[in-house]
């Protein structure tokens, strides 16, 4: 009788140790004149544990990545069993163009990942995101104008098609709301969020869209689904009949806006290049990370004296208040939160390293520790970044 529970037991040890995975993808084409890598890197994804409040990279593959566009280019679907990872662009030689790869990696073996299908969504595929129930993937094309549309059937993905967006509308992300009856694409270049409804496996344009700010460029929605949150990096939306000097400084904002109305309800200036907004597991908070004009290569004459910037803000009903923030590495991209909300990762593409903070709802600190790779980490997630 004995030997009958040592199955059973090695089972839930094993499900009580399940590692807290975070999986970043990280690009080696891009290259910056002074830097002390001068040729390009391998594309790679990262999987990473940071449960019980240390991190460390558990596995990684060589596959397309890309660093273009909002972090937002790695989706995690909710049961932690596989990632989507987009790559806009490739090496043609040594010249970089556009791309639509659309990868799907199985995560069953976490210190394995492996590349199980690859597939093609529009010209310049950038933010991806999986539906709440785990049936629909979008990808939004900074090119092709459009974005497109995968069902999913456990972790096989099929095209379904695209919807398109206006002319020149150059969408960066889309993300679904919690109930998933709705999804959010960020129209930069007309600088609008474009509202589409979802019906299972069915998207369509609305015909409703609201400019948040100038330049809006990623987005994530209130676990109410009430409200979106995006980046803006061309500042707020000037008042009527006031037109921006050419060649003035624009500082970025956050803006949070009620999606039924279109009612911009916050805006909150961050700082120069909001790169990601993150939410954390329980929605109570979102994090940005600011480029803050820091340096992209330690040859840099500002590289000791300008930082990147790390900022929490508590998210309210229609408001932002802001919580902490702290001095970063340089040219950071995206973060997330721990499950709980205790640790946040951060991805600094000139250190090429992943900073590690600790977070207790009213400060915020860097820990001594670093996670190194060997090229630039430009997007990140985990199963409950969105």
């Amino acid at each position: 009788m004995k030997a009958n529970w040592i199955i059973p037991l090695l089972v839930l040890c094993v499900g009580a140790a399940r590692a807290e995975i975070a999986v970043s993808a990280n690009d080696g084409k891009q290259l910056r004149p002074g830097d002390s890598v001068t040729g390009t890197t391998p594309d790679s994804v990262s999987v990473l544990d940071f449960g019980g409040g240390r991190a460390k990279v558990i596995g990684d593959i060589a596959m397309p990545a890309a660093m273009i566009g909002p972090p937002t280019s790695v989706a995690l679907s909710r049961s932690g069993a596989f990632a989507l990872v987009t790559s806009c662009q490739v090496m043609a030689g040594d010249t970089l163009v556009p791309a639509d790869t659309l990868s799907v990696i199985d995560l069953s073996r976490p210190s394995h990942p492996r590349v199980i299908q690859t597939l093609h969504a529009g010209m310049g595929a950038s933010g991806v995101s999986i539906s709440p129930d785990g049936k629909l993937a979008l990808v939004a094309n900074t090119r092709g104008d459009s974005i497109s549309a995968f069902s999913i059937s456990g972790k096989t993905l099929t095209a379904l098609g695209d919807v398109k967006l206006e002319a020149g509308a150059n969408p960066t992300d889309v993300t679904f709301s919690p109930d998933g009856k709705t999804a959010i694409a960020v129209a930069q270049r007309i600088s609008s969020l474009v509202v589409l409804s979802v019906n299972g496996t069915q998207v369509a344009a609305t015909g409703k869209a609201f400019s948040p700010g100038r330049t809006p460029y990623g987005a994530v929605v209130t676990h109410d689904s009430k409200y979106v949150i995006n980046t803006n990096l061309g500042g707020a939306t000037p008042p009527a009949g006031v037109t921006p000097e050419r060649g003035m400084v624009r500082e970025g904002t956050i803006s949070m806006s009620e999606i039924a109305s279109g009612t911009v309800t916050a805006s909150v200036v961050v700082g120069p290049t909001p790169e990601h907004v993150a939410l954390s597991a329980d929605g109570k908070y979102v994090a940005v990370v600011v480029a803050n004009r820091s340096a992209a290569v330690r040859s840099d004459p500002k590289f000791a004296s300008v930082l990147g910037l790390l900022e929490i803000y508590a998210v309210g009903e229609g408001t932002l208040t802001p919580v902490a923030r702290a001095d970063t590495g340089h040219w950071c991209q995206g973060a997330v939160f721990s499950k709980d909300g205790g640790t946040i990762l951060l991805q600094c593409a000139a250190e090429r390293e992943i900073e590690v903070y600790r977070f207790d709802g009213k400060s915020l600190t860097r820990d001594g520790a670093t996670i190194a790779l060997v090229s630039r980490p430009g997007a990140i997630a985990t199963a409950s970044s969105r």
